[in-house]
């Protein structure tokens, strides 16, 4: 039953049964986390063969290249080859470094605040004079990186398509804004792929200033969890055919496709871009870790090696994701206090409460032993302007884990939205 159709005297009587029930809930002592999307112990096991790679004896690229000795700041030309389709950069203008795309972020970031970026006449102004736009709800460390930097994050709502881009366009009109965050494929958290439309507008924009730049997190690029794959246009290519041949930096990994920790990140940009970011990396590396790239290429020799790799990753989390929906729907469908998305690959259920119930959901959940994101992470300084959005991590528990995790939580979204509802009546919780 709808909840926001009950009388206040049914809501004060569901109140007190809610509260017993979460007593009970704390009584049992639990000690579950559904806060970041790691890999599963199972998802890791799958690249188990990484271990025993390359060889005692196997040290050579297909270029002739020493893995073992310095030199070879772009990469692994057949690395390079086998992500390029996948990330859809051409290998050559794939750079593939260390074990963090969100590193190579902060190092743009940090390049373009002291020294500027091609097609710029200066470093980006600092302390509020910079600003980057950032789809909402988002990834929390793209904004933890302008925050720690002193540039100023202006919020674009996500449609099902991507980023309000009548907004976007309005928005990259002032000179100040230098640039747009996006997770473009099944993104972080609501699992919206930028429709061929948003990609297209993204690229053709003619009133963003010459240093603009798309920071493309393509973080999820092979990671579809069910059904066909959904495409995504190929941004580059759209903005050399609409003559901003620099306006994108691309960035990818491995990191939830083989291990986590120590996988290999990938950037990918027009000529001039890769030259300016390999100019800067030079002076504080002789070369990437081209051993563990050489293991990566034995073990992911080409882009269907990937996919079949990434059909096992799937394999173990479609039943976790609909385990959640069930969950959800089971205790939160037709109650009119709870909307989430199902999504169709990433990592993350994007949960929408009552306005002003998304902190108290993830108070109750942590009095009760189940830790939530903050609320508040999926925006800017931690700030929703409606307290309503949660992210949930379905990859990582096992899956006796995730259902208790996921039934308190429904409780917990249940006894906040009926406080919220009684308090909003008048009527003394």
């Amino acid at each position: 039953m709808d909840l926001t159709a009950r009388t206040p005297a049914e809501l004060s009587d569901q109140l007190t049964a809610l509260r017993a029930e979460h007593q009970r809930l704390k009584d049992r002592g639990l000690r579950l986390d559904l806060t970041r999307g790691k890999p599963a112990a199972e998802q890791l096991a799958l690249s188990s063969a990484l271990l025993g790679l390359p060889g005692l004896d196997d040290h050579t690229a297909a270029d002739g290249t020493d893995c073992r000795n310095y030199g070879g700041l772009r990469g692994l030309p057949e690395l390079r080859a086998t992500f390029a389709e996948l990330l859809q950069v051409p290998a050559e203008e794939l750079v593939a470094l260390g074990n963090s795309s969100l590193e190579l972020m902060y190092e743009c970031l940090v390049d373009a605040v002291l020294f500027g970026v091609v097609g710029g006449d200066a470093p980006w102004p600092r302390e509020g004079r910079t600003a980057v736009l950032c789809p909402v709800p988002g990834y929390d460390r793209h904004f933890a990186i302008c925050e720690k930097l002193g540039i100023d994050m202006i919020p674009v709502p996500m449609t099902e398509t991507g980023p309000d881009m009548d907004e976007v366009e309005r928005l990259v009109a002032d000179e100040r804004v230098k640039g747009i965050w996006c997770v473009p494929k099944y993104s972080n958290p609501t699992a919206v792929t930028y429709s061929a439309e948003t990609v297209r507008r993204l690229a053709a924009m003619e009133t963003a200033a010459p240093d603009f730049r798309i920071f493309w997190d393509n973080a999820y690029a092979v990671h579809q969890v069910a059904g066909a794959d959904e495409p995504l246009a190929d941004v580059l290519g759209l903005s050399v055919e609409h003559g901003h041949p620099d306006r994108v930096f691309v960035f990818g990994s491995t990191s939830k496709i083989t291990a986590a920790g120590s996988g290999v990140a990938f950037f990918g940009s027009s000529p001039a871009n890769v030259a300016w970011l390999l100019g800067h990396l030079a002076k504080r590396t002789i070369g990437p870790d081209k051993v563990n790239q050489l293991r990566h290429a034995r073990f992911l020799p080409d882009a269907p090696a990937v996919h079949a790799h990434m059909a096992r990753h799937a394999a173990v989390l479609q039943p976790k994701f609909e385990l959640v929906d069930a969950l959800l729907e089971k205790r939160l469908g037709d109650t009119g206090v709870a909307w989430w998305t199902r999504p169709r690959g990433g990592y993350f259920v994007s949960l929408d409460v009552l306005d002003g119930c998304a902190a108290r959901v993830v108070e109750l959940a942590a009095d009760a032993g189940v830790a939530l994101t903050p609320a508040g992470a999926t925006f800017p300084h931690g700030k929703d302007p409606r307290d309503r959005n949660i992210r949930l991590a379905p990859s990582y528990p096992a899956p006796d884990e995730l259902r208790d995790a996921v039934e308190a939580l429904t409780l917990c979204v249940e006894l906040a939205s009926v406080e919220h509802l009684l308090a909003a009546s008048g009527t003394p919780a």
